[in-house]
């Protein structure tokens, strides 16, 4: 068993070796006749080790034309950014194509979403986004009327982001919910991939200081993006000493029981967990 194992890890490491380091894109990997000859192992080992490097996204499979390097992943970065500034970024041309742009009566989950009463009047705006020419995400978004009048006057923005800018309302923080999750029928026609492929389904809910602006519901594919989380150390808890409880003669004031301010002035109770008052410091993104 053991002897078996090490063959299968030797033909997958030659493999994701060859990948990094001399194959491009689109390029056709060796066939298993000769990866069987080269390594002296069965059909079985290879498939194996190919197995492996297309369940980790290195390799794709195209049915009756055989097995080539996938084109890269795109990291999905939790940032506070539209799409079009994601895909510039990464020196990749965005586009948009639009599906639907209504004025409707908010849902229950939508208007809770963006802190209305159910039936208020929101903007919605469905649209297949694409990264130089790819069908990359799906997104469906809502966006309380009396906050943006007029958003779609004159057809929808290129970016809600920058409209929004440009409207005085400075998108500053927001929430972020992800789940992997099967596509079905419709979306897959639109993305260009088959049933049952894996999407990454991401909420959103965006705010411009206290202000919920914008509640958004996006589908991005798989095969084409990997979630890339930064982490940090815990920081120390601002928890006060039972001798700095008595406030020093012109220290900084506390507030009632034994909150102090943290560096960026949200307030911090006795416990280390930052105030529901004002939003959160953390920054999610597109």
């Amino acid at each position: 068993m053991r002897h078996s194992v090490l063959k299968y890890v030797r033909v997958r490491d030659y493999l994701r070796s060859l990948v990094t380091h001399e194959l491009a894109v689109g390029d056709a990997i060796p066939s298993e006749r000769l990866l069987c000859e080269r390594f002296g192992v069965s059909r079985m080992t290879v498939r194996q080790a190919v197995d492996a490097l297309v369940v980790e996204g290195l390799l794709e499979r195209k049915q009756g034309r055989g097995t080539f390097v996938a084109p890269t992943k795109l990291d999905l970065e939790a940032r506070l950014a539209s799409f079009g500034e994601e895909m510039r970024r990464r020196g990749m041309e965005p586009s948009s194509k639009v599906l639907a742009t209504e004025q409707v009566p908010a849902a229950p989950d939508i208007a809770d979403a963006l802190d209305l009463v159910a039936g208020e009047q929101v903007f919605y705006l469905h649209r297949v986004r694409y990264a130089d020419g790819e069908p990359i995400a799906i997104e469906q978004l809502w966006m309380p009327s009396l906050l943006v009048p007029g958003l779609f006057d004159n057809g929808p923005p290129a970016s809600v982001y920058g409209e929004l800018r440009r409207r005085g309302l400075d998108p500053d923080w927001g929430e972020d919910t992800v789940a992997a999750t099967e596509v079905d029928a419709q979306d897959a026609e639109l993305l260009g991939v088959r049933v049952g492929k894996a999407v990454l389904r991401l909420s959103r809910r965006t705010f411009a200081g206290e202000t919920a602006c914008v509640y958004s519901r996006s589908s991005y594919r798989a095969d084409r993006y990997v979630l890339w989380v930064p982490l940090r150390a815990p920081r120390r808890a601002l928890t006060p000493r039972s001798s700095e409880l008595r406030q020093p003669a012109g220290g900084p004031p506390y507030n009632n029981g034994g909150d102090r301010r943290d560096d960026h002035g949200g307030a911090r109770h006795g416990d280390g967990e930052q105030s529901k008052a004002g939003p959160s410091t953390t920054r999610a993104g597109t």
